[in-house]
């Protein structure tokens, strides 16, 4: 086998020359001879088209030939050459038969005896032994009807992420929802645990933002939250949860929970619920209901003639925007919005924070966009090492006060190991000297009673051995996923576009799903992008760190702006 690949990579060298074949990876060049070498290989007909088959696109992109016509003279060269090697063997010709063959020629012709059919007497079914068996029946089909139905209940809510949420308009059980005690809590998701033994308090009315990288449990803290699943949430606080991409259930729920209480519930129990349902209109001032989704749905962007229109007439991100209208009408207890500037205009950005910093309630938001943060939260949740840290201010007063205290606790561990030196000096110095025995035992035992303080340092080691920790099971690609998740999506479409070194690349809000760091980290690597960009964002700290001019769209042209990101937020709002 090894002499064959060696003919072969004679011959590939022969045929694209020895130039061409030193610029390509020596890898391409064995896979290529290693492939024409199995003996299985179909190398036409025609000549070389099988070769061009299973070869030809890695030739083209390996520069190695310089067209698909060029790249079919080579295959076809290839062939010729192989073949004259003996390594391209003809194919034996297909005979057709000149007459039939019957296959059963020369067997004895026995017909298979027939099996004997077996027929049980058995006494006629009465009328009503008939009319049980058709009970029986009827109640097994009720009941797989009743789990199919359940199954595929089961299987939407796990499509959606979360059971559907429902949001207690009544303050039955309780007085209404001040401070939030979440006590002794830990978020598990599958076998990973996410947040452990963690205290939280809600106080009202506070803007929180919930930070951290992606893969830390943004996005599983909150739904556990608005599922009543962490202890020290009223059973009475009214919790609205939007989520990324989460889309509007078209359906008929309200016609048919009438159904239901025309079915199921006597006039008295029609009565008192109105009642309850006219007091609650009463209380949200239904009067004005119409005029406040109106207003906040302009304020979303939405036309007259688009606040008309069927949800159904609407593409994803402007449903997401119904949605997130929907949650700031209701208006909950407690408001957990993820990425809610994901599907937003600037436009409707810039209302959205004038609209969260006049909120009476409490909500927590998960976002991406810095100067959104810093606009509209007054204390920040960040999610880091299973631990949940809160800081009060925006998120630059957060990064302020993190690297004090990254720097305060460095400073604490160097002073520390310092005094532990001095004392590790004098026993060792005096350990076997009688005079001072008091005293080295007493520096022993304060060594011992002294804290140690831990450095916030991040090691990584490699041995010999390290292919030992390897899952050498999967390919390296599915490794590194299953090992950094956050890279699946939008890491793996950026190395995509990035791996050929383009000249130019363009995005389109490449902000999105990537948590804060990331985001840092985008910032830098378009930095040092030696190509051009074109960039469609609204996040103001990718833009302002990373672009050098502005272009602005407005009524269906498109021109540079001549001034600051601050001063287009500026002019916007005049």
């Amino acid at each position: 086998m090894a002499a064959l690949v060696a003919t072969i990579m004679g011959v590939v060298r022969e045929v694209l020359g020895d130039s061409v074949v030193d610029e390509v990876d020596e890898p391409i060049v064995d896979y290529i001879a290693n492939v024409l070498a199995d003996q299985d290989f179909d190398f036409g007909p025609p000549e070389g088209h099988g070769i061009f088959d299973a070869l030809g696109e890695l030739l083209i992109d390996a520069r190695s030939v310089y067209d698909r016509e060029h790249c079919l003279e080579v295959c076809a060269k290839l062939c010729e050459k192989l073949g004259s090697h003996g390594i391209v063997k003809p194919k034996q010709a297909v005979r057709s038969l000149a007459a039939p063959l019957r296959m059963n020629a020369g067997m004895e012709e026995e017909k298979a005896p027939k099996k004997t059919e077996y027929i049980f007497d058995a006494p006629p079914l009465s009328s009503r032994d008939k009319a049980k068996t058709e009970l029986n029946r009827r109640k097994e089909d009720r009941q797989r009807e009743a789990q199919y139905e359940m199954h595929v209940a089961e299987m939407e809510a796990l499509r959606a992420g979360m059971p559907p949420v429902y949001v207690n308009h009544s303050n039955v059980g309780g007085s209404t929802i001040r401070d939030i005690h979440m006590q002794n809590f830990s978020v598990t998701v599958g076998c990973r645990d996410l947040i452990q033994d963690q205290t939280l308090t809600l106080a009202f009315g506070r803007h929180y933002g919930l930070i951290g990288r992606n893969g830390t449990g943004k996005t599983s803290l909150p739904r556990a939250m608005a599922q009543h699943a962490i202890d020290g949430i009223p059973k009475n606080c009214q919790i609205l949860h939007v989520e990324q991409e989460k889309d509007l259930e078209e359906g008929t729920e309200s016609n048919q929970s009438l159904d239901k209480i025309k079915d199921g519930l006597d006039k008295d129990a029609i009565s008192k619920r109105l009642e309850e349902i006219y007091k609650r209109l009463e209380y949200i001032d239904a009067d004005a209901a119409e005029a406040r989704a109106a207003s906040i749905l302009a304020g979303l962007s939405f036309t007259p003639e688009m606040q008309l229109k069927n949800t159904k007439a609407f593409s994803g991100g402007w449903r997401m925007r119904i949605v997130l209208a929907r949650a700031l009408f209701i208006e909950p207890d407690l408001l957990l919005v993820d990425e809610p500037t994901n599907h937003l205009d600037l436009h409707a950005v810039l209302w959205l924070e004038t609209y969260l910093l006049k909120w009476p309630k409490t909500f927590i938001v998960v976002s991406h966009a810095r100067e959104f943060l810093n606009t509209v939260v007054t204390g920040i949740l960040h999610l880091h090492g299973k631990k949940l840290h809160a800081y009060k201010g925006d998120y630059d007063t957060f990064e302020r006060t993190r690297e004090e205290h990254l720097k305060n606790q460095m400073k604490a561990f160097e002073t520390n190991e310092k005094a532990r030196g001095h004392m590790q000096e004098f026993i060792d110095k005096f350990r076997y000297n009688a005079k001072r025995a008091s005293l080295v035992q007493s520096r022993i035992k304060a060594l011992e009673r002294m804290e140690h303080v831990d450095a916030v340092v991040r090691m990584a080691v490699f041995s010999q051995h390290h292919v030992d920790g390897l899952d050498l099971t999967v390919n390296p690609l599915l490794y590194m996923m299953r090992c950094f998740p956050v890279v699946r999506k939008v890491g793996f479409a950026f190395a995509k576009i990035t791996f050929k070194k383009p000249h130019i690349i363009l995005l389109d809000e490449p902000s999105n799903h990537l948590d804060l760091d990331a985001v840092e980290a985008l910032i830098q690597g378009l930095l040092i992008f030696q190509g051009g960009v074109l960039m469609v964002s609204h996040d103001e700290h990718l833009i302002t760190g990373s672009v050098d001019e502005l272009w602005a769209v407005t009524d269906g042209k498109v021109g540079p702006f001549r001034g600051t990101f601050k001063e287009y937020k500026k002019m916007l709002t005049t």
